[in-house]
């Protein structure tokens, strides 16, 4: 039994890093804009403008600069967010008596992934923030925030560990904590009801991959429109404290807000909205084709 617990965790680990590797190429140009537009949108006119600036920068290649990080920020969170996934509905099930062979209804599951995303959000913090910050690089050099670009991942790596140590790979650590914890009670929950919609008392393993495309992209959307303002001050943190020592997450939100308004806690929301439906639909393809795969190996032998 033990074993067999041991290996539906890898299966949930590796089908979560296949995912995960699915959402952050198709996603990773909407997610530089969104990125450069939470940071700076003194900037930007709008998405439009966005994305013109950015191609006439660097060319295409700018809007996937920072995948190396982004690539182990989201395998490394997907993979420890569905194996911890696991755990945590047996956990649940645990909690509200459920026996092992009993499912959990949509609202604990949703319970069980906002649980597990609280241990991802340890692995996600240190390459989010050197996501971010190269991504963000050509705006912090030419508002004369740092004077000198530092425009791989290994330059900036090793910024981070001469001016903070260790511990400087967590700045935004609470942002983060304050993100995925309840936005991914939505982002499982917003999954689960879809499926259950488009399921009608039938089985939701047997959905088609449109159906789950369209169950991932409305799981994104919930998950965005909740969380989004804490994500915009979690990469204002990650970005500025490249040029100096940052406030903490309630200055930081009370700053912003006083100086800037409301309003701009939202910059870059409509491209992330777009961006939830194929990123966050393959992400959900990509994780339950591959771990039913994966099962049925398992199973069979």
């Amino acid at each position: 039994m033990k074993w067999n617990s041991v290996i539906q965790a890898l299966i949930d680990l590796t089908a979560g890093a296949l995912g995960g590797t699915a959402c952050v190429l198709i996603g990773q140009p909407f997610d530089t804009v969104k990125v450069k537009m939470q940071t700076f949108p003194y900037m930007y006119k709008g998405l439009t403008d966005c994305c013109r600036q950015t191609y006439s920068q660097v060319g295409f290649r700018g809007f996937y600069r920072g995948t190396g990080p982004a690539l182990m920020a989201y395998v490394a969170e997907n993979s420890v967010l569905f194996m911890c996934f696991g755990f945590c509905q047996q956990f649940v099930k645990k909690v509200v008596g459920l026996r092992k062979h009993e499912k959990l209804n949509d609202l604990q599951t949703a319970a069980a992934g906002s649980l597990a995303s609280a241990f991802a959000a340890l692995v996600l913090c240190p390459t989010e923030l050197v996501k971010c910050r190269l991504q963000t690089m050509y705006e912090m050099e030419m508002s004369g925030k740092i004077t000198k670009r530092q425009n791989t991942v290994w330059s900036v790596v090793n910024a981070i560990l001469r001016k903070d140590g260790l511990l400087g790979f967590y700045h935004g650590l609470s942002g983060t904590l304050l993100q995925e914890v309840p936005g991914y009670f939505f982002f499982f929950g917003g999954y689960e009801v879809s499926r259950s919609i488009f399921a009608s008392g039938r089985s939701k393993d047997d959905l088609s991959p449109a159906h789950l495309m369209i169950s991932g992209g409305i799981a994104g959307i919930c998950h965005w429109v909740v969380v989004y303002p804490v994500d915009c001050i979690k990469s204002r943190i990650q970005v500025l404290s490249m040029s100096g020592k940052q406030a903490g997450f309630a200055r930081t939100l009370r700053n912003t807000v006083k100086n800037e308004g409301v309003a701009v806690l939202y910059s870059g929301l409509k491209v992330t909205l777009i961006r939830a439906v194929p990123a966050n639909g393959s992400l959900f393809i990509v994780y339950e084709y591959s771990r039913k795969m994966m099962m049925s190996r398992f199973e069979t032998q």
